[in-house]
């Protein structure tokens, strides 16, 4: 049995290639199935349901499965803190949540209104939350500190490239709705059975598991200001990237009347995916280098910022082509160093997937605010430009944010 100095010690050891590999392809799987449905399918599958008012229909599902979302990843972060499983705390969890999101795929490949689509897409949050819970909290368990910005590029290419491969995979490798959906479910559930089948996971002695209190799941920004000023920063900048991404494939449709907006989105994800890895790569290796996070983290935001700032001067397709990249290496960069940052703000170790749940709230709640935001600022701010310069704007506030944060230099 494994004591609970193993389960709850900061690591030392470095971990190997090859587990990084196996965390990398899990989230691969994890995000694919979240991002193909939302840059593709939900949006074509709520214009089929209602054309006239798509945006609506879009906004609701992605505002109540959000909510789902930012149920579940704090609750199941806290339910893996304790899991006593000789399977181990956060295996059990990583694939029961892979298990819940194919389930809500399938119930989406099949949805015929509006009430069964809302229903699919909070199994796939409240799911992929759970499982994205489990799989964030490996990173303060397995990786030692002076790694930390590496596997987080690691984690922030998985996400970026799970948005490209999953507009590839249904736009030229699977045609349909159905289809679609039926492969996002099976690429999450094999990388969530590669990772629990070939990776360790320290088990916790039933003598060292503290009490289940959902009370718990708050944590005062008095007695961890650092913490509550690392949630307002991730917050704003997931916020600028949900008003700059969310709705693009309207965007490319109805402002810069591409003849294709699908292709003409396929093209913008591969050129953000690519700098996006070479941005998370580059700044991740130097910010472990030099054992500096924030210096990094209000780069990335600026470069984001400027990529949302060229759209608002010049809403075009050749403007769409520069500021994809822009906007790539940002968001790379950032998660690189954020994950590690995140993780060095922790208020406790037996807490870890706990924090990291309260934490990855503010990758959830945006896709909430977001949605119930953007109609009144199309409609009160000059359309899409108003949307973007709204995106810039909470990129910058994250940037002041991350500014207060006293303990990681």
């Amino acid at each position: 049995m494994t004591g609970p100095a193993e389960a709850l010690a900061e690591p030392a050891v470095p971990v190997r290639r090859s587990w990084m590999t196996l965390l990398f392809l899990a989230n691969l799987g994890l995000w694919l199935a979240i991002y193909a449905p939302i840059q593709v399918l939900l949006p074509q599958q709520a214009e089929l349901l209602d054309a006239t008012a798509k945006e609506a229909v879009f906004g609701l599902v992605m505002g109540v499965g959000a909510l789902a979302a930012l149920v579940a990843n704090p609750l199941i972060g806290l339910s893996s803190d304790r899991t006593t499983s000789r399977f181990g705390r956060r295996h059990p969890w990583t694939l029961a949540g892979a298990l819940l999101g194919a389930v809500g795929l399938v119930v989406l490949a099949f949805a015929g209104s509006v009430t069964t689509l809302v229903v699919g897409w909070c199994l796939v949050q409240a799911g992929l939350n759970g499982m994205l819970a489990s799989l964030t909290s490996a990173v303060p368990d397995r990786v030692p500190v002076r790694q930390r910005a590496k596997v987080g590029g690691l984690v922030g290419i998985s996400q970026m490239l799970g948005t490209v491969l999953g507009a590839v995979v249904v736009t030229l490798l699977v045609t349909g709705l159905t289809a679609g959906y039926l492969a996002c479910a099976l690429v999450v559930v094999l990388g969530a059975l590669a990772f629990v089948l070939t990776t360790p996971d320290a088990r916790l002695p039933k003598t060292a598991r503290p009490a289940l209190r959902v009370r718990e799941l708050w944590v005062s920004p008095r007695k961890h200001p650092d913490f509550a000023w690392a949630w307002s920063a991730h917050f704003m900048i997931n916020l600028g990237n949900a008003f700059g991404t969310l709705y693009l494939l309207y965007f490319l449709g109805d402002v810069v009347h591409h003849p294709s907006p699908e292709d003409g989105l396929l093209v913008l994800m591969l050129l953000y995916g690519t700098a996006l890895t070479a941005g998370a790569v580059w700044i991740g290796a130097h910010s472990d280098r030099t054992g500096r996070r924030r210096p990094y983290v209000l780069l990335s935001a600026a470069v984001m910022a400027v990529a949302a700032l060229l759209l608002v001067a010049w809403p075009t397709w050749t403007a769409a082509l520069v500021a994809a990249p822009l906007l790539g290496v940002g968001f790379g960069g950032y998660w690189a160093v954020a994950l590690a940052l995140l993780t060095q703000v922790l208020p406790a170790a037996s807490d870890r997937a706990k924090d990291l749940g309260v934490l990855n709230i503010a990758n959830s709640l945006p896709q909430v605010v977001a949605p119930l935001l953007t109609t009144g600022i199309l409609a009160s701010l000059g359309g899409y430009r108003g949307l973007f310069a709204t995106s810039a704007v909470a990129t910058l506030c994250a940037a002041a944010c991350i500014t207060r944060v006293r303990s990681v230099p």
